[in-house]
């Protein structure tokens, strides 16, 4: 078993035995092994002490300045140090889509200029320390209110009116960060009737067709949306995603799943993989459905939310994917109303706390990669050249394969993903497409999106235009739809015709 850290003092043995278990549970989401994802914990783990200790020493001289509660501290610490370890060559540590997103603008949004930053991360740091540990803790750790109660010094019989009152604030705060939000004129125009359409008084009425548009297009102000209701039902998964960002849903669902073993409501099946780490070959696989490098968990989920009728009746729950967050397959969005969660593989349990060492590269090489490495063979190439908006069928060999794929749908909006494989080379790519059923794409992520009718064009973001012979790339996307939902046809690549697999 592996050496458990040695707190220094009482306050650190505190926020060891508060915290580590979560630590460590997200550290396993970001690490591809069990041995990288201990040594990222402890590493983080030590980063957000000193963060403790930074602010308790500032308090005891009068300058306290307000801080996240310990757990999603220790969480951004997590998120703090895979920053570093990419940054220091030591990327091949951890999970693929991590190592996408960290090198994407929405990563760079966390450490950015404060009014840029995620608007739940701003609002939860804005609450009273104790106030935004009791969001937390019943939100996102799916602890019952008596147990967080408990833990905070609260009383049980009272808690549930004070959670009220917190989600109030919390409410209040983002209106206000979202006012001081830099933002051009039509979203300012939209800013108060957001307001009053989220308000829980209004929690029946339908959002103007108008106010529906502009939320479909745009991703700030529909984050803004899925904040903006703590009583939706979308606060977990706005907080999740808004504080820590990559793999929050993913995150979250691991927590509920741990708290009921922890509960006794829900036990593991003999033999499954709990998807927790520390278990070895009972770790969780990744889905790999495609790649990520910049898909916004917030910000798509706050689109989904937007789509749907503001009744308040969005669930939160993540899809189960076995406690791993798969970017094509995500947990970057809610399920919506009616869907039920994918079958719980088994609940995860407390593992071993880590190592102090870090992993070097030779026993990092030793290691196996967790996950399903996209086993579909996808077929041959591209060149580079004029788009051909008809795109009809080829006489030729396909230039492309194309693998389309509807990853979530709900009443009014999907969730989908295209992935591209290419055996020459490319410096850019281009690939369109037609929707059948009047489908409008509202964001596409790891791509830019223009529509014309039916006609959809993705081109690709600056940091994935260049494609190695015989390789694969991958965008997303959330889109409103009409009754019927078919696949797309005419897919192309840079003007050349695509087969679909």
């Amino acid at each position: 078993m592996p050496d458990q850290p040695s707190p220094k003092d009482a306050t650190e043995a505190a926020l060891f035995a508060e915290c580590w278990d979560a630590v460590l549970s997200y550290a396993d989401l970001c690490t591809a092994g069990s041995t990288a994802a201990h040594d990222l914990a402890t590493e983080a783990f030590a980063l957000g002490a000193r963060e403790v200790r930074a602010a308790d020493a500032g308090a005891s001289r009068g300058r306290r300045t307000p801080r996240l509660p310990a757990i999603p501290l220790m969480l951004t610490a997590v998120r703090t140090t895979a920053t570093a370890w990419e940054t220091q060559g030591l990327g091949h540590l951890l999970d693929l889509d991590l190592r996408l997103w960290l090198n994407s603008p929405q990563a760079a949004r966390y450490p950015g200029p404060p009014l840029h930053r995620p608007l739940a991360l701003r609002a939860l740091r804005d609450l009273q320390e104790a106030d935004a540990a009791l969001l937390w803790l019943t939100e996102v750790e799916a602890l019952p209110l008596v147990v967080a109660a408990r833990r905070l010094g609260l009383d049980p019989v009272a808690v549930s009116g004070e959670l009220d009152q917190v989600r109030a604030l919390f409410r209040d705060r983002c209106r206000r960060d979202h006012l001081d939000t830099p933002m051009d004129a039509e979203c300012r125009s939209y800013a108060r009737l957001l307001d009053a359409v989220t308000r829980p008084a209004a929690a029946a009425a339908e959002a103007p067709e108008d106010l529906s548009r502009h939320l479909a297009t745009c991703a700030a102000c529909a984050e803004a949306a899925a904040c903006l209701r703590p009583h939706g039902g979308a606060l977990p998964a706005a907080l999740a995603g808004g504080v820590i960002g990559w793999g929050g849903l993913a995150y979250l669902e691991r927590r509920r799943r741990a708290a009921d073993v922890r509960l006794g409501a829900r036990r593991p099946a003999a033999g499954a993989s709990g998807g927790e780490p520390g278990d070895g070959g009972g770790r969780a696989q990744v889905l790999r459905g495609s790649l990520l490098a910049g898909a916004v968990a917030l910000s798509a989920l706050a689109l989904t939310v937007s789509l749907m009728p503001f009744d308040g009746s969005a669930q939160n729950a993540a899809r189960g994917d076995g406690g791993r967050r798969s970017v094509a397959d995500p947990g970057v969005l809610p399920l919506p109303v009616g869907t039920s969660p994918a079958p719980d593989p088994a609940a995860p349990a407390s593992s071993p706390a880590p190592s102090s060492a870090r992993p070097t590269a030779a026993a990092s090489a030793s290691e196996p990669v967790h996950g399903n490495p996209d086993p579909e063979p996808q077929g041959t190439a591209s060149p580079t050249g004029a788009e051909d908006p008809a795109a009809p069928a080829s006489e030729t060999p396909a230039a492309c394969r194309v693998r389309y794929r509807v990853v979530n749908e709900w009443t009014d909006g999907f969730q989908a993903t295209v992935t591209v494989t290419t055996s020459r080379p490319l410096d850019a790519w281009r690939v369109a497409w037609s929707f059948r059923d009047g489908q409008r794409v509202g964001q596409m992520w790891d791509a830019e999106v223009a529509q014309d009718g039916s006609r959809v064009t993705a081109t690709a973001a600056d940091y994935n235009s260049s494609v190695a012979a015989g390789g694969t790339f991958a965008f997303g996307f959330v889109a409103a739809r009409g009754g019927t939902n078919s696949a797309p046809a005419a897919f192309s690549l840079n003007g050349r015709s695509c087969a679909v697999a």
